[in-house]
């Protein structure tokens, strides 16, 4: 007698099962249905498993960095990993590929270079530079690391950041400089969210204006930043900082997820 698909499914389920990660695998799809995460004792309530095996799968995931525990330690969540997997250097390349021919186009009508900033664990990192078609410019290398409380591009990445991200990256800093700096900036940051861009002297030098937008998610939240270290040019023969702000906030729409 032929087996159904259905029975000949099953018994490929059965011959190659692996328990411990199906458990794995259980927790974090449970996990990614919770904003707030859970405790041990729901989570073994809802998998109906003993709490020993739940408990050693748990921290496992933890050590991992799959999974966080709340700082009072009886609250689980998902981390940020499981997206930073999906979204390694396929996507961001993919990005890139998409995003020259427009940054390039920037470039030459606004007369400016731009960069574009993908954030890093504690940092962002530039991942693409367009040069204007003139004799000077000020540019970025690809590959620098930024710091995200004193560059345009990182305070955006901040103010556009989803906050789990934002509390994993506060567990990280506690204690430190950086967290109170954070922490300092809130109303800050949630002005840049509001007006959906940000404009400022560079930190780092004298003179250049750091004209900075985001690039969202379909949720909202930063994938990466653009920005122009705008030079104001005393001829007066290139557009001023408003047109480059309004043609750089097209740039950044067009490159966001919908």
């Amino acid at each position: 007698m032929t087996k159904s698909a259905a029975a000949l499914a099953d018994e490929r389920e059965d011959r190659y099962r692996a328990p411990a990660l199906d458990k794995g695998l259980d927790i974090l799809e449970l996990l990614s249905e919770q904003a707030g995460g859970l405790t041990r004792g729901e989570i073994v309530k809802a998998m109906g498993r003993s709490p020993g095996e739940i408990y050693r799968m748990l921290e496992r995931l933890v050590v991992r960095d799959y999974v966080s525990r709340s700082a009072e330690g009886d609250r689980y969540a998902l981390t940020m990993k499981l997206f930073v997997l999906a979204h390694r250097h396929p996507p961001v390349r993919r990005l890139v590929a998409r995003a020259m021919p427009l940054m390039d186009g920037f470039a030459r009508e606004i007369g400016q270079s731009c960069h574009l900033v993908a954030p890093d664990a504690d940092s962002g990192i530039v991942v693409a530079q367009a040069s204007c078609p003139g004799n000077w410019e000020f540019g970025i290398r690809v590959g620098t690391h930024l710091d995200l409380l004193s560059t345009g591009s990182g305070l955006l990445l901040l103010a556009f950041q989803d906050p789990h991200t934002r509390e994993e990256l506060l567990v990280r800093w506690g204690g430190t400089d950086k967290q109170a700096r954070v922490l300092d900036s809130e109303k800050v940051l949630a002005a840049y969210k509001a007006q959906g861009f940000r404009v400022g002297q560079s930190q780092q030098l004298v003179g250049v204006e750091d004209i900075s937008v985001p690039v969202l998610s379909p949720d909202g939240f930063a994938i990466a930043a653009l920005t122009c270290p705008f030079l104001q040019r005393l001829d007066g023969t290139a557009p001023n900082a408003s047109a480059a702000l309004a043609s750089l906030k097209a740039l950044g729409e067009k490159l966001s997820l919908s």
